[in-house]
């Protein structure tokens, strides 16, 4: 498979675990403001709102790939704060929930790994900016 249909590939998959997280989380802030008092954050309405906007608003533009090294560190230093502060630690003694939590941590760790490796390769000639670029799919 040519490289740039990978990378839209790899984008496609990433994109499609964050706009709909960003969309379910603005659907419900009660909700999701919950989750985050429930892990001591402050402000956890205000923490939702920006969440799901970040989650959505980044998710779109690794979708259709634009300003795509910017969006992807973002969401790299993103995921590496949500493994930690959501999952480090986490689980209570019931070992199902620590085993749980210590998975996520490390989808999340992973996660990071992959948007590293996006924002170093950029979007490739399948998105707006390998048009913006004038990056020719053909040619590569």
């Amino acid at each position: 498979m040519p490289h740039d249909a990978l990378l839209l590939l790899s984008r496609l998959l990433l994109a499609a675990l964050f706009v709909p997280s960003g969309f379910h989380g603005l659907s419900d802030i009660a909700g999701t403001a919950g989750y985050f008092a429930g892990l001591g954050l402050p402000l956890p309405t205000l923490v939702a709102w920006a969440t799901g906007l970040f989650e959505l608003i980044a998710g779109l533009l690794i979708l259709v790939g634009l300003k795509t090294p910017i969006a992807a560190l973002l969401l790299a230093a993103f995921c590496i704060a949500a493994a930690f502060i959501g999952h480090y630690g986490q689980g209570g003694g019931d070992p199902t929930l620590t085993f749980m939590h210590s998975q996520m941590l490390m989808k999340d760790l992973a996660l990071s790994g992959g948007f590293l490796a996006l924002a170093m390769a950029g979007a490739g000639a399948y998105s707006i900016d390998g048009r913006a670029f004038g990056i020719d799919a053909d040619a590569i």
